[in-house]
């Protein structure tokens, strides 16, 4: 396209290294188009390192290999979601997709009829075996999850656990429920990785999806889609609405109600007739991935400001939140132990 006169950031990941920006590109004809440059791996380090190898979770140039997937494409628009068209620009070191502009809700302003209809598409997509693809992720839960440099030594801190805000805000039961978390993550993780498998977007939530109104869902951000576990996504999807607050604790337990009952409900739509209650342990064991984001969070809690996706909030609110969820995850992967077969 040519013409294009004003550009805007869009929010997003910029710790991510793959991710040199996100903008809303702006045309003289009044068209716009939303451009994502990857960037290849350096030298840099850390937990958001980019990398070369096509099954890491953080593989550089997977997005370009998921917007010329015309299977994958047609499978969305068969249950119902849809793949914004993109033209790729590849060089040595970079690509560029220049990505249709979706128009609609966004999933951060969601209702419950709208989380229901998108984990019923959800599970009507992951219903079907689908054919590996060479630059699919494998192992993304756990890779994601335990390579992180994480104070593990403060959740045996009395000091940090009577920080005043922490006192103030999160649950008397959460110290002891999210230890006991802790404690089993290398069992939680194991548990999910050998539950019924499907492929998963894997970073499925609210920022990632917006409803036209059509109708039609739009799913955005294929980074680290590749192998999980049937349930995975939503086990994601529920967590993250609440600790980034687009979605209040207190309704958290209604928003799982919905989100799995209609993912089952689409799985079932399409054909697919497993066990159940295997589905729900991975909804549950999931939750494991966000081991290491209390711990962190109790290391930042005498910060003066506090971020919630990359935007200033108040610290009360989110740490009261994010206490309410982080117990409602504990719960979770506490019951998926007791109920593991």
């Amino acid at each position: 396209m040519t013409g294009e006169i004003g550009t805007a950031a869009l929010r997003h990941n910029p710790l991510n290294a793959v991710t040199a920006s996100v903008e809303r590109v702006t045309y003289a004809d009044g068209r716009t188009a939303v451009r994502k440059e990857l960037r290849a791996p350096t030298e840099t380090t850390g937990p958001w390192a980019a990398s070369k190898d096509p099954r890491h979770w953080n593989y550089w140039r997977r997005e370009v290999e998921v917007y010329r997937d015309q299977k994958l494409r047609a499978d969305l628009a068969e249950a119902g979601l849809l793949l914004p068209q993109a033209e790729v620009e590849e060089h040595a070191d970079r690509a560029v997709l220049l990505m249709e502009d979706i128009g609609g809700t966004p999933g951060t302003q969601f209702g419950l009829a709208e989380h229901a209809a998108l984990a019923r598409a959800c599970g009507r997509w992951q219903a079907r075996p689908v054919a590996d693809r060479p630059w699919t992720s494998r192992g993304f839960i756990r890779d994601y999850s335990t390579t992180r440099d994480v104070p593990w030594h403060l959740l045996a801190d009395d000091a940090a656990w009577k920080q005043p805000i922490i006192q103030e805000t999160w649950p008397s039961e959460l110290r002891e429920a999210w230890t006991h978390l802790v404690a089993h993550r290398d069992e939680l993780l194991d548990l999910v990785a050998a539950l019924p498998r499907t492929q998963c977007h894997l970073d499925f939530w609210v920022s990632n999806v917006i409803q036209r109104p059509t109708g039609e869902l739009a799913l955005f951000d294929w980074s680290f889609t590749g192998d999980g576990a049937l349930g995975e996504d939503i086990g994601n999807h529920i967590p993250d609405a609440v600790f980034d607050l687009f979605w209040p604790a207190e309704q958290m337990p209604e928003l799982a109600d919905a989100c799995v009952s209609n993912y089952l409900d689409g799985l079932q739509d399409a054909g697919w007739r497993g066990d159940s209650d295997q589905v729900r342990l991975a909804v549950m064991a999931s939750g494991v991935k966000y081991a290491w984001l209390l711990p962190g969070l109790l290391g930042r809690a005498s910060d003066l400001t506090h971020n919630a996706y990359h935007r200033e909030v108040d610290s009360r609110q989110l740490f009261h939140q994010r206490g309410q969820a982080f117990l409602f995850v504990a719960n979770w992967c506490a019951e998926a132990l007791r109920t593991r077969r």
